[in-house]
């Protein structure tokens, strides 16, 4: 019998106790925040416990905070999201976890408590250079080998790096620094005096 979200959160914060940082409800789904020494564990706890039973990992991404609410955000630039299921009792639970270094962002990888996670955590390692400890084959999976940065990072130009086109004289394809010029494009706006007084 699945319990209210209320209840489960109740649960959650008795069970997880010190490696909760806090639990809140936002738009009907409990969101745990989860300390980063404490991620393995609480996770394995939320997976075996007879009262969590998580048995799916759906989800995982990392993301980016700089910038976050208007430059307002003081905490650490980096965290995991993680999306879990327990198909026994019917219920939904996100984990979020930060990074504790913002230079160098490292947590636990979910990969031996969930299989599922492995290609998650290698395409939040490719995209925002977020590396997840003890990954059997953590490597990119969406961007080149050789691509330079971490394309999912707010401070990555939307340009990019290099560029690659095919060339002529060399037939074979060619890497180059971008000859694009940065830019912003703001949009112009022109409307009648008249528009929409129709209706």
């Amino acid at each position: 019998m699945p319990q209210t979200v209320e209840a489960l959160a109740l649960s959650l914060d008795k069970l997880l106790g010190d490696a909760l940082v806090q639990s809140y409800v936002s738009l009907g789904e409990l969101t745990l925040v989860i300390k980063p020494q404490h991620y393995a564990s609480a996770m394995r706890t939320l997976r075996d416990h007879p009262d969590c039973r998580f048995e799916q990992l759906i989800d995982l991404c990392g993301m980016d905070y700089s910038g976050y609410g208007d430059g307002v955000w003081q905490g650490a630039r980096f965290a995991v999201v993680v999306h879990l299921l327990s198909v026994s009792d019917n219920q939904r639970v996100r984990v979020h976890v930060f990074c504790p270094e913002d230079d160098l962002p490292v947590v636990a990888t979910m990969v031996d408590i969930w299989p599922s996670a492995n290609w998650y955590e290698r395409e939040a390692f490719d995209l925002f250079g977020i590396v997840f400890e003890g990954h059997p084959d953590l490597r990119r999976i969406l961007t080149d080998y050789g691509f330079i940065g971490h394309p999912f990072r707010k401070d990555f130009p939307l340009s990019g790096n290099v560029e690659m086109r095919y060339d002529p004289t060399q037939q074979r394809v060619i890497y180059q620094p971008v000859s694009i010029e940065p830019r912003e494009i703001v949009p112009r706006i022109v409307r009648d005096e008249s528009y929409g007084a129709g209706r």
